[in-house]
């Protein structure tokens, strides 16, 4: 029986690659590097900001890891301001989460995003729905695909079973977090990455549809 659905947040249960994207570019240009167009960052995105400035930087200007980090920086500051310009939750998502707590599973939202930012958004978007725990990036806690994040989450919610635990998202990283954690991977279809590369990382189950995790369950 599952007691517990992790989700990630990007991708999984919100649209949020115009407003990465917007921002990361207002970045770029006030900095004089080139920009990138809205589906490119679809493959930046997903496994921590400073990743996605490397990705978006010209390939000399990235191994650099103090212009990185400055661009990170700068990146968030903007990004917390323009965070909710575009971004919206999936159609049926809202309906899923409601459902599924009515089912007496609790429900956590484990994010490669900046702990600050992924809480805002939760709180901005899923203020109807009880969530168990909402984690993000944190200093000194490695970030998926390390497993971390899953067993912080266990504990908050103190579901220690893995037989019991879904963990819901859309990229590779999702699927391998999944596999090292040793729960239950479930790989979304209205997100930023392909059906190919949900499997090759270790998905269990494929989803088209938000309701469709419901079969899963029973």
């Amino acid at each position: 029986m599952i007691k517990l659905a992790i989700f990630d947040l990007d991708g999984t249960l919100l649209n949020t690659i115009n407003d990465l994207a917007d921002s990361c570019n207002y970045i770029l240009q006030k900095n004089n590097f080139p920009t990138h167009p809205v589906d490119s960052y679809k493959y930046f995105v997903g496994d921590g900001m400073s990743k996605v400035i490397e990705r978006a930087l010209p390939v000399d200007i990235s191994i650099n890891p103090d212009i990185v980090e400055n661009l990170r920086k700068e990146f968030i500051e903007y990004y917390k301001i323009h965070s909710m310009c575009k971004t919206a939750p999936y159609t049926g998502v809202i309906d899923m989460l409601k459902t599924l707590y009515s089912m007496n599973i609790k429900l956590a939202v484990a994010s490669n995003k900046f702990i600050e930012g992924t809480q805002m958004l939760v709180n901005q978007y899923f203020s109807e729905i009880n969530f168990s725990s909402v984690l993000g990036q944190r200093t000194e806690v490695p970030i998926k695909p390390n497993p971390q994040i899953v067993y912080d989450i266990m504990n908050e919610t103190e579901i220690k079973d893995k037989n019991e635990i879904l963990y819901i998202g859309d990229t590779g990283i999702d699927m391998q977090t999944s596999k090292n954690a040793g729960v239950k991977g479930i790989g979304v279809l209205w997100g930023f990455r392909s059906k190919k590369e949900l499997i090759e990382n270790g998905a269990e189950y494929i989803i088209d549809k938000p309701e469709e995790i419901f079969e899963l369950i029973r």
